[in-house]
């Protein structure tokens, strides 16, 4: 029996029809490079749109390059970023962060369900400055975060507040916030809450591989491009990066594609017979569920990840069917 891999995560679904067509559409004729095209264009109006918002918006190939980039200017070497323990940067990335910011570290902050605990940050904030520890100079976020959930404006203020008070820079990793603005969250609220740098993920929401840097303070985009051609991040044909974002932005695509992953999430959580572990917010579905159930989940041709926490994951995206949610709910009744 071949394995699926529907709900193993969003980055195993194809490419949404939108940003194939994009793409096609974008492989007429002859463009100029490096990002200096229509298409690039076009793409960076409309993220500018979605967040109503005058940003510099670039396009990369992948998240980790994006956050990696982004940490690397917000602070110095000898300098650390904030971040919930089990966010991407601090766990997925290989030490990405250290090596395009040449050394620098992270401060790993608990906190329930993926959103970091105000006290915690509080706590990192007054550490003392000494000369064996890197000093806090940015904070990363994510929303939704790594448990699905997602951070109200209010709480992302209450974290964002005492940060900008002491002058540092804040990240906004944003792998899934296609589907945190699904549920509701106001993308035009980032730029007032002090984010300095916003990474507006693609492959996840549905795209092939592409992910745009969209930099709030645009103080932050001197010699921006000079970074991303070190970083193997400005590509000569550069509108196929930015072309899937047309396609997704151009008619609603993005958020549609999102809203309905979310509901695949909620019509999984409503059938599911394990123990769900953290809210259902977004599209994904954390459940508690032993090795000896798991390897016979596995067994029954569904593969799925066991996450950081312990928990087992379900992660549902724009091509996630009905059937698709039905089929592996009977095959977890059976388990149960």
């Amino acid at each position: 029996m071949s394995a699926r891999y529907d709900f193993a995560s969003d980055n195993t679904a194809p490419a949404a029809p939108e940003a194939m067509q994009a793409l096609l559409d974008a492989n007429q004729g002859y463009a100029s490079g490096y990002g200096t095209d229509a298409v690039t264009a076009r793409a960076a109006d409309l993220v500018r749109g979605l967040l109503d918002v005058d940003a510099e918006v670039r396009f990369v190939a992948s998240g980790t390059a994006a956050n990696a980039i982004s940490v690397a200017a917000l602070a110095r070497p000898f300098e650390a970023v904030l971040a919930h323990e089990h966010a991407h940067i601090c766990t997925d990335e290989t030490g990405a962060p250290g090596f395009f910011g040449q050394g620098v570290g992270l401060i790993r902050l608990p906190g329930a369900s993926g959103r970091i605990d105000p006290t915690a940050l509080e706590a990192a904030l007054a550490q003392p400055d000494v000369s064996y520890r890197q000093p806090a100079a940015a904070l990363s976020l994510t929303t939704a975060t790594e448990y699905g959930t997602v951070y109200s404006a209010e709480q992302l203020a209450r974290l964002i507040a005492p940060v900008k008070a002491r002058g540092h820079g804040v990240h906004l990793d944003g792998a899934r916030v296609a589907n945190a603005a699904a549920a509701g969250f106001d993308l035009t609220q980032l730029a007032g809450l002090g984010v300095d740098l916003f990474v507006l993920g693609g492959a996840k929401a549905g795209m092939p591989p592409t992910e745009a840097l969209v930099i709030l303070d645009k103080a932050l985009a001197r010699r921006i491009d000079p970074r991303l051609k070190q970083a193997g991040q400005l590509p000569s044909k550069g509108r196929f990066y930015a072309a899937p974002f047309v396609g997704m932005l151009q008619d609603g695509a993005l958020l549609r594609h999102a809203a309905h992953a979310n509901a695949m999430a909620a019509k999984l959580a409503a059938a599911m017979p394990f123990k769900v572990l953290h809210p259902v917010e977004a599209n994904a579905v954390f459940v508690e569920m032993d090795d000896a159930t798991l390897a016979r989940l596995h067994a029954a041709g569904w593969f799925v990840y066991r996450f950081l926490d312990g928990s087992v994951r379900f992660v549902c995206s724009w091509a996630t069917t009905e059937a698709a949610v039905e089929e592996v709910a009977e095959a977890l009744k059976g388990l149960a």
